[in-house]
């Protein structure tokens, strides 16, 4: 049986527009900041913010900002509260500290920095300086993080399915894994072929916890399998996991 730690919300939030190539941070739905230049992108693959970046999270000492950038570079930008660029690291590769899609970022009570490294298939771990420290290369095409911070910190990794010509091979990706902060695998859960009965995934493109400890995965089921078919359909997108105890 599947048991999720307890979170905590605030009403302050960050929001993401990959295609306006901009970051918006707002507090009790009042926008406070914009970073970027919107509809404006920076030249493909230049290093320079942004060209449709993917995620935020934020230090829990400082509230700098972390920035994936990660559809049209391969880099994490580091921005002040006040949203003054301090520097980036990354570019595309398969090195240690090199992206293949940087896709979501997350950050621990230390101010370590998780990127999903999605096309390399890892999970890249970084100093609040950008320094490298670690990889875990125990998950598929990993695309959505959430990391829950206290005692028994945990990383949720949506993991997204297999392209195209290897949708129907089983084990590849469409679940969802939980780590602890070694790289070890607590749980994982999801069926080993794509599907929509209960507990089993298309295609998980986001994940999050609330304060109950209730696990939402959010996935891209039209742009994976609904626009393929004839007719073209909406799919099932979302799904709620209750935690229990």
């Amino acid at each position: 049986m599947l048991r999720l730690p307890a979170l905590t919300w605030t009403p302050r939030t960050t929001s993401i527009s990959p295609f306006a190539q901009s970051i918006s941070n707002f507090l009790n739905f009042k926008l406070l900041l914009t970073i970027g230049s919107p509809n404006q992108p920076s030249k493909r693959f230049s290093g320079l913010p942004f060209n449709r970046p993917t995620h935020v999270a934020l230090s829990p000492f400082t509230n700098d900002i972390y920035v994936s950038d990660g559809y049209g570079n391969s880099r994490v930008h580091k921005y002040s509260p006040d949203g003054r660029l301090l520097f980036s690291w990354g570019e595309t590769g398969i090195g240690p500290g090199q992206f293949n899609i940087p896709h979501n970022i997350a950050t621990d009570a230390e101010d370590r920095v998780y990127v999903a490294d999605r096309e390399n298939h890892r999970i890249q771990v970084f100093d609040s300086q950008g320094k490298f420290l670690t990889m875990w290369n125990n998950v598929y095409r990993p695309c959505g993080i959430h990391l829950r911070r206290g005692p028994e910190a945990l990383l949720y990794v949506g993991e997204l399915s297999a392209p195209l010509p290897y949708k129907d091979a089983p084990g590849l990706g469409h679940r969802v894994t939980i780590l602890n902060l070694e790289g070890q695998m607590v749980c994982q859960f999801g069926d080993p072929y794509e599907g929509e009965g209960p507990g089993q995934f298309i295609g998980p493109h986001g994940v999050c916890a609330d304060a109950r400890g209730d696990l939402y995965v959010a996935e891209v089921s039209y742009t994976v399998r609904g626009s393929h078919e004839n007719p073209p359909r909406e799919p099932r997108s979302f799904q709620k996991f209750i935690r229990q105890g």
